[in-house]
C-alpha cells in the first residue's frame, strides 16, 4: 500500500494497446462474425444436393434454413443481453465453441432430422455469438476514430460474407460434398477460438453496474438476478418455440388442409406461446422487449415494414437457388456465381443509401427501394421453364437485390430516431430481430405457396415447380408493396427522421 498523502497518489495508467493487439482483436470479431454471415448463404447452394442424399422432403429443405433462422432470431437479443452481463470474452468462446461443434454434427448427420436439430444448435450458438463479435470491438475500440474504421470493416464483412457464401457453397458441393458446406466452418472455428483464448480481452459482467432496457440492474445476487439470472428466458423461449409452433403449422399446410388437426394445433400453441411472451414482458424485472418501447409509432411500423422486407428477401434467395437449380439445370457452382450480381446490387444499394438517408429522411429511400423490390418481384413471377438465368433472372433479381440494399440502412435509421441512447441498442436490435423473424415467416409462407401450388399443378414435373415458384413471386410481391406502403407512414423529412442509426444494437452485438 502506497504511503503517499491521498492527494498526490495517481492511479496507475491505464495500459497500453498496441495496434498490432487491437488488429488481432478486430480480426478475431470480424473472423468469427463472417462465419455466421457466411453459414447462412453457404447453404443454399447445397439444399438439392441435401435433399437427395438425405431423402428429405419440401418441407424438410425449408427446416434446414428455418431451425437455423428461428434459433438465431429467438435468442438474438438474449445473446446480447448475455454479453452485457456475463461478459463478451466469454460469451464470445461460448457461442464459438458451440457453433462449431454444431457444424461437426450437422456434417455428420445421417438424416434429415438429425442434420435440422443440429441446424437449430447453430443458430444459438450464432445467436450468442454475433452480439459478442461486436461488443468486443466496441470495448476494444474505444477512440471514436479508431471505432468508426473497426466498425466499417465489420460492416463490410456482413455484405462480403453473402457474396462469398454463395461461391463458396457452390465450389464444395460441386467438387466435394454438401456435408464440407459444414466442416469448414471446424478449422476456422478452432482457429478463432485459439487466437481469442490467447489475445481477446477479459471484459467485465455489468450485472450490478449497468442499466439494462427495463432500467438500472439489481445488485448482483439480490433476488437471484446477477449474471445470468438477469436473463429473461422464459421470455426468449416463449417467443422462439412460439415462432417455430406458427412455422410449423404453416408449413404443413403444403401438405394438410387448415382444418388438419395437427396444422391448427400447431397454430393454436404458436398463438397462445406469443400471447404468454407478451405477458412475461410485461411482468418480469428486466425483459427482452420492454412493451413501452413498442408504443413508440416510428418503432412499431419501422419492425413491421421490417417484417415485410424479410419475408420476401430470405425466400427469395431460397426459392431462386432451388429454381436455377432444379429448372434451368445450373450447377451449384454456376448458381453461386449467378448470385454475385445481387450481392453487388444490395452492397450498392446500401452505399446510395448511406450518402442519402440524412437528406432525405427513411421514408424517401424506404419507399423507392420496396418499390424497386416490388418491380422486381413481379417480374420474376413470369419466370418460365425455357428461360434463362440471363434473359428472366437476372435483371429482376437485381432490381430485388437494390431495392433491399436502398431499405436496410433506412429502416434501421428510422427505428431508432428519436429513441434515447440507453434504448439505442434495443431499438436496433429489434428491428434486426423482426428481420430475422420475418424472413422466417416469409420462406414458411411463400415456399408453402410454391408446394401447394406444383402439388396441384396437372402439369408434370418442372412445370409444377416453375408455376409455384412463380405464385410464390407474386405474393412476395404483394409483401414488399406493403412495405412500401407501409414506409408513407414513417416521417419523411431529415428533420423528424433523428441523427439516424444510434449504433449497433444487441442484436448485432452493441452493447445496451
Amino acid at each position: 500500500m502506497s504511503n503517499a498523502p491521498p492527494e498526490l497518489r495517481t492511479e496507475p495508467p491505464p495500459p497500453t494497446r498496441s495496434a498490432a493487439w487491437t488488429g488481432t482483436v478486430l480480426l478475431i470479431a470480424c473472423s468469427a462474425q463472417f462465419m455466421v454471415v457466411l453459414d447462412v448463404a453457404i447453404v443454399n447452394m447445397a439444399l438439392p444436393d441435401m435433399k437427395a442424399s438425405l431423402g428429405l422432403s419440401a418441407a424438410g429443405q425449408q427446416w434446414i434454413v428455418n431451425a437455423y433462422t428461428l434459433a438465431f432470431a429467438g435468442l438474438l437479443l438474449l445473446g446480447g443481453r448475455a454479453a452485457d452481463l456475463v461478459g463478451a470474452r466469454r460469451t464470445f468462446l461460448a457461442g464459438l465453441s458451440t457453433f462449431t461443434a454444431a457444424s461437426l454434427a450437422c456434417g455428420l448427420a445421417d438424416n434429415g432430422a438429425t442434420l435440422i436439430a443440429a441446424r437449430a444448435v447453430q443458430g444459438i450458438g450464432g445467436a450468442v455469438l454475433a452480439p459478442a463479435t461486436l461488443t468486443l470491438i466496441m470495448t476494444t475500440f474505444t477512440e471514436p476514430r479508431a471505432r468508426a474504421r473497426a466498425m466499417g470493416a465489420w460492416s463490410t464483412v456482413n455484405g462480403v460474407g453473402g457474396a462469398a457464401g454463395s461461391v463458396i457453397g457452390g465450389l464444395l458441393t460441386e467438387y466435394s460434398s454438401w456435408r464440407w458446406v459444414f466442416y469448414v466452418n471446424i478449422p476456422i472455428g478452432i482457429a478463432i477460438l485459439t487466437a481469442a483464448l490467447l489475445h481477446a480481452p477479459a471484459t467485465p459482467a455489468k450485472a450490478s453496474a449497468s442499466a439494462g432496457p427495463a432500467g438500472p440492474a439489481a445488485p448482483a445476487g439480490h433476488g437471484g438476478r446477477g449474471g445470468l439470472g438477469r436473463l429473461d428466458l422464459p421470455g426468449a423461449l416463449s417467443v422462439t418455440v412460439g415462432l417455430t409452433a406458427l412455422v410449423y403449422g404453416i408449413i404443413s399446410t403444403a401438405s394438410s388442409s387448415w382444418t388438419s388437426p395437427h396444422v391448427w394445433a400447431a397454430l393454436a400453441v404458436g398463438i397462445a406461446l406469443l400471447a404468454a411472451f407478451v405477458v412475461i414482458e410485461s411482468k418480469v424485472a428486466a425483459p427482452l422487449v420492454p412493451l413501452a418501447v413498442l408504443r413508440r409509432r416510428t418503432l412499431a411500423i419501422a419492425n413491421l415494414v421490417m417484417i415485410g422486407l424479410g419475408s420476401a428477401m430470405f425466400a427469395m434467395w431460397f426459392l431462386l437457388s432451388l429454381y436455377m437449380q432444379q429448372v434451368l439445370g445450373c450447377s451449384a457452382l454456376r448458381t453461386g456465381l449467378y448470385f454475385l450480381p445481387s450481392c453487388l446490387a444490395v452492397v450498392i444499394g446500401a452505399r446510395i443509401a448511406t450518402h442519402l438517408v440524412r437528406r432525405t429522411g427513411p421514408r424517401p429511400l424506404l419507399v423507392t427501394g420496396m418499390g424497386l423490390s416490388t418491380l422486381g418481384f413481379l417480374w420474376l413471377s413470369g419466370i418460365t421453364v425455357g428461360g434463362s438465368f440471363a434473359t428472366g433472372v437476372a435483371a429482376p433479381f437485381v432490381l430485388c437485390a437494390l431495392g433491399l440494399g436502398l431499405s436496410m440502412l433506412p429502416v434501421t435509421a428510422a427505428a431508432t430516431a428519436g429513441v434515447d441512447r440507453r434504448e439505442a441498442g434495443l431499438a436496433s436490435g429489434l428491428v434486426n430481430t423482426s428481420r430475422q423473424f420475418g424472413g422466417a415467416l416469409g420462406l414458411a409462407i411463400l415456399a408453402t405457396i410454391a408446394s401447394r401450388t406444383a402439388g396441384g399443378s396437372s402439369s408434370p414435373g418442372v412445370q409444377a415447380l416453375t408455376a409455384g415458384y412463380g405464385h410464390a413471386f407474386l405474393c412476395a410481391a404483394l409483401f414488399t408493396a406493403c412495405a412500401a406502403l407501409g414506409s408513407l407512414l414513417l416521417p419523411g423529412r431529415p428533420d423528424q427522421a433523428g441523427p439516424g442509426p444510434a449504433g449497433p444494437g444487441p442484436a448485432q452485438g452493441g452493447p445496451r
